[in-house]
């Protein structure tokens, strides 16, 4: 009997994971718009934990003041943590890429900035919106916007 419940106990536990992550989503669309350097660090921190702790991939669209994550010659603004660290968003969405997530910035924030592709961080592209639209649409990813 001991046997029975401790194999049951076992299969139990090996199982369990897998039903509490079935209706999770593949990965996340993260959109980021704010010029806000803590809003902006928000976005990178949980795009970071979807990839390190959920395993799951990440699709950033940087537009607007947020484009200018993307320009390699903008130092990034430290953001104080609860644990005194005080990294930038920046230094995370550096890492992120290092990570494999995807960052593209959008396609109107170049021209409208007067810059062109040559001022972007390594291992960033520019969007192309039906690609984008067909990410936000995809239902194995869930969107979040910033």
């Amino acid at each position: 009997m001991k046997k029975i419940l401790a194999t049951t106990a076992l299969i139990a536990t090996l199982i369990t994971p897998s039903f509490l992550n079935a209706d999770q989503a593949k990965g996340l669309n993260v959109l980021v718009n704010s010029g806000e350097p803590q809003t902006q660090a928000m976005a990178m921190v949980l795009s970071l934990m979807t990839i390190k702790k959920h395993k799951k991939e990440v699709h950033i669209v940087l537009c607007g003041a947020a484009g200018d994550l993307a320009d390699k010659n903008i130092k990034g603004v430290p953001v104080k943590r609860p644990n005194g660290k005080a990294p930038s968003a920046k230094q995370h969405l550096k890492l992120l890429i290092k990570k494999g997530a995807k960052v593209e910035v959008c396609p109107l924030y170049l021209p409208n900035a007067g810059k062109d592709k040559s001022i972007l961080l390594d291992g960033i592209t520019v969007a192309k919106p039906p690609m984008v639209a067909g990410n936000l649409l995809n239902k194995d990813f869930a969107n979040i916007t910033f």
